[in-house]
């Protein structure tokens, strides 16, 4: 099993071991290959091209057989990505089945409360602007997110955000339009001031593959 820490320029490698990794994804990197040969570069083709010798960026067609879940390419925090098609069928599994935990820490515009309660939005895609997601509770995926103010920092509210659900941009829409606060950064949603999207996924945990054995890991937000 090669080392993947250098070949992933800057992605923090949080646990390898031989059927699957967990990166501390940047933001502004992809999570999976995007369409058209600039946006080939991502967590996956690197980490394929460690594994398969080819070059970060040209991430080839069977590159796929890593993909799990994915982030937004603004969104920092922990990713998992196979390393196996058996690892990547289970994974993809639960991930369908809402086995995973997730935890996400964001900076929200304003001052949120109450200190906690269930953002229950259902949501679907705007087809006339992509890739915006909108509420709609007549055609709309069910989407419930889970939300705790960990802090009141003057004219921002930091919070802990918990989805149940694992739609397109789920807690963008819900932080904006479920709790009138959107994250800070945000161009689709909010203002977009304050630079980078303020999200970070922060804990993971899942079953290791083929195990009973719950894994769990953490990463602390750089804002």
């Amino acid at each position: 099993m090669p080392d993947l820490s250098p070949i992933l320029r800057g992605v923090r490698i949080v646990h390898q071991d031989a059927r699957f990794v967990v990166v501390d994804k940047p933001s502004g990197l992809l999570s999976v290959p995007g369409i058209g040969p600039e946006k080939t570069d991502c967590v996956v083709s690197r980490i394929h091209a460690a594994l398969y010798r080819t070059q970060p960026g040209e991430a080839p067609l069977d590159a796929g057989r890593l993909i799990v879940h994915r982030l937004d390419m603004d969104t920092s925090g922990l990713m998992v990505v196979a390393l196996d098609g058996g690892a990547q069928r289970d994974l993809s599994r639960q991930f369908e089945e809402r086995v995973p935990e997730k935890r996400y820490v964001a900076l929200v515009d304003g001052i949120v409360f109450p200190d906690e309660g269930l953002i229950d939005l259902p949501m679907r895609l705007d087809i006339e602007n992509r890739p915006h997601q909108i509420v709609d509770h007549v055609y709309g995926k069910p989407a419930k997110t889970f939300f705790r103010v960990l802090s009141r920092e003057t004219d921002r509210t930091r919070v802990e955000f918990r989805p149940v659900t694992g739609r397109t941009h789920q807690i963008r829409v819900h932080a904006a339009r479920g709790l009138g606060h959107p994250i800070v950064g945000d161009v689709l949603y909010g203002t977009g001031g304050g630079g980078r999207l303020m999200l970070h996924a922060a804990e993971l945990s899942f079953l290791a593959p083929g195990t009973p054995t719950r894994l769990s890991f953490h990463s602390s937000p750089e804002f």
